[in-house]
């Protein structure tokens, strides 16, 4: 369920937090549910090749690295 921003910031729910709608007789409760790791599946379905892949550190050799 997607809330509002403004609900969403008076509750102090940060963005993609899940939670659990209750409705009862005397209202409905919106309650945060604790992080879950995620999936080896989920991780890898957030992987941007763009942004995280090639060289971490591409830089020229430098003192004792060059050959």
């Amino acid at each position: 369920m997607r809330l509002p921003g403004n609900v969403a910031r008076a509750a102090h729910l940060p963005a993609e937090q899940m939670v659990r709608v209750t409705v009862g007789d005397d209202g409905i409760t919106i309650t945060p549910l604790p992080d879950a790791a995620p999936t080896l599946a989920q991780r890898l379905a957030r992987f941007d090749p763009a942004r995280h892949g090639g060289e971490a550190m591409a830089a020229d050799p430098v003192g004792a690295e060059k050959w």
